[in-house]
C-alpha cells in the first residue's frame, strides 16, 4: 500500500514540477519564433517578409529552408536571425522510378527536417510554415510541436495537391488522393491559419473545417518607383551581362562630346545630369518561378505579334526590352524557345538578379506582367503585390 502511495505521490509532484519548469521555459521562450520553408530560402519573399516582420517586433528567429539564393539586405547577418540551411537532396537519387522517387525524397526531408526543426523549435513558441509544400513540411512541423510544445502556424498560400496534380494531369490518380488526404489531416492539427486570400478562408473553412484570418500580401518599402539616377545606376550594372540594357543606337556626332554614360534608356552627361533617352525602348518585366503553373507561351505568343506589328514602317512603336527575373526548373526550356526567335523590335532576357536590383528593376518598368495561374484558383501571387508597389 505505501508503495502505491509513494509513486502515486511521485508522479504528482513530477507533473507539477513539469507544469512549473514548462511555464518558466515558455516565458523564456515568448520572444524565439521558428519560420521554414521547404524550398529556397533566397527565392521566398513572403516567408522572409514574415521574419522581417518578426525581428522588427523584437523576436528572434530561426530562419529555416534551402540555401541557394541570398536573403534581402535587411535580414543578411541581422543579430536576431539565425539562417538553417538544409542539405538538398542526392542527386544520385533523382532517377529512380517517379513513385518511388516521390517516397524516399519525403522520407528523406521528414528525417532532415525534424532534426533540424526539434534543434531550433525546442526554444521557440511558435513555428510558422508555409504551405505549400506539405510534404513532408506539415506533419514534421506538428510532430516537432507536440514534443516541443510550441505553436504551429501555418501559411496557406496555395494547396500543395493542387500543384501536384498539374504534375500528374489525372484527377483519379492515387499519389494525389493521398496528398490531398495528408494536407487535409495535418493542416486541421495546427494551432492557428492564415491566407492571403477571403476565397482561401472561405475554402478552407468550409471544405477543410479550417479556421484561418485573411492577410493580405503589401508590397515592402523597397518597391517603390525608382528615380532617374537609380535607373541609370542599374541599367550601366545590367548591361555588362545583358547587351539589351546597354547602348543599342548611336548617338548624334555632336551628343557624344558632352555625353558621359549611356545606356539603352538613359543618358549622363558631363554635368552629371541623367535624364531618358528619346529613342529608349519600352522597358517590359515579368518575373517568375518558372514553373508550371506560369504559361510563357502567352507572353511570347503576344511578342510575336508585336514585333509582327512594330514591323511596319507607319507603325511609331517602340523597340521592346523584356526582361523575365527569376529561377525554376522550366527557364533552360523556355530560353531555347527564345533562342529561335528573330526578333527586331524586341530584346528579351533572362537575369537573376540581387535582391536588391530586383524591386530597382520593377521600378525601373514602363509595364509589368505576371503569368500566374492559381492550381488552386484561390491564391494571389506576390509578384502581381510587388508591382503594384
Amino acid at each position: 500500500m505505501f508503495f502505491y502511495i509513494f509513486t502515486f505521490s511521485v508522479l504528482i509532484l513530477s507533473a507539477f514540477f513539469s507544469f512549473v519548469f514548462l511555464k518558466i521555459r515558455r516565458s523564456k521562450l515568448t520572444k524565439n519564433v521558428c519560420i521554414v520553408v521547404l524550398g529556397d530560402v533566397g527565392r521566398s519573399p513572403r516567408m522572409q517578409n514574415h521574419t522581417l516582420c518578426c525581428v522588427k517586433a523584437g523576436l528572434n528567429v530561426h530562419l529555416v529552408g534551402f540555401g541557394g539564393s541570398k536573403l534581402i539586405t535587411e535580414l543578411q547577418d541581422h543579430r536576431n536571425v539565425s539562417l538553417v540551411i538544409l542539405g538538398d537532396f542526392p542527386k544520385s537519387l533523382t532517377r529512380l522510378p517517379r513513385m518511388l522517387y516521390y517516397g524516399v525524397k519525403a522520407v528523406y526531408q521528414f528525417c532532415q527536417l525534424f532534426i533540424v526543426l526539434f534543434s531550433c523549435a525546442l526554444n521557440s513558441s511558435h513555428l510558422i510554415v508555409q504551405n505549400p509544400p506539405a510534404i513532408p513540411t506539415l506533419a514534421v512541423a506538428w510532430v516537432t510541436c507536440i514534443l516541443c510544445n510550441c505553436k504551429l502556424v501555418i501559411d496557406w498560400h496555395n494547396y500543395g495537391y493542387t500543384i501536384l496534380a498539374l504534375g500528374l494531369r489525372n484527377p483519379q490518380h492515387m499519389l494525389l488522393k493521398i496528398a490531398k488526404w495528408y494536407e487535409h489531416g495535418f493542416g486541421r492539427l495546427s494551432s492557428y491559419n492564415f491566407c492571403v486570400t477571403q476565397a482561401m478562408k472561405e475554402d478552407l473553412l468550409q471544405n477543410w473545417q479550417i479556421r484561418a484570418d485573411t492577410l493580405y500580401d503589401r508590397p515592402p518599402e523597397r518597391f517603390q518607383t525608382a528615380d532617374i539616377e537609380t535607373k541609370h545606376n542599374l541599367f550601366l550594372k545590367l548591361c555588362k551581362d545583358y547587351p539589351c540594357f546597354g547602348q543599342t543606337q548611336r548617338l548624334p556626332e555632336f551628343a557624344t562630346k558632352v555625353v558621359e554614360e549611356v545606356t539603352a534608356f538613359t543618358v549622363k552627361n558631363s554635368k552629371g545630369m541623367v535624364y531618358n533617352r528619346d529613342d529608349r525602348p519600352a522597358l517590359l518585366v515579368s518575373s517568375t518561378s518558372w514553373t508550371e503553373d506560369e504559361d510563357f507561351s502567352v507572353l511570347l505568343e503576344a511578342l510575336e505579334d508585336y514585333e509582327e506589328s512594330a514591323s511596319k514602317e507607319s507603325s511609331g512603336f517602340p523597340k521592346i526590352v523584356c526582361a523575365i527575373t527569376g529561377k525554376g526548373p522550366l527557364k533552360e526550356y523556355y530560353k531555347s524557345i527564345i533562342a529561335t526567335k528573330n526578333f527586331k523590335f524586341v530584346s528579351i532576357c533572362t537575369p537573376w538578379l540581387e535582391p536588391d536590383d530586383y524591386p530597382r528593376l520593377l521600378g525601373s518598368a514602363d509595364v509589368g506582367v505576371c503569368l500566374h495561374k492559381s492550381s488552386s484558383g484561390l491564391d494571389l501571387p506576390m509578384k502581381v503585390v510587388d508591382m503594384f508597389g
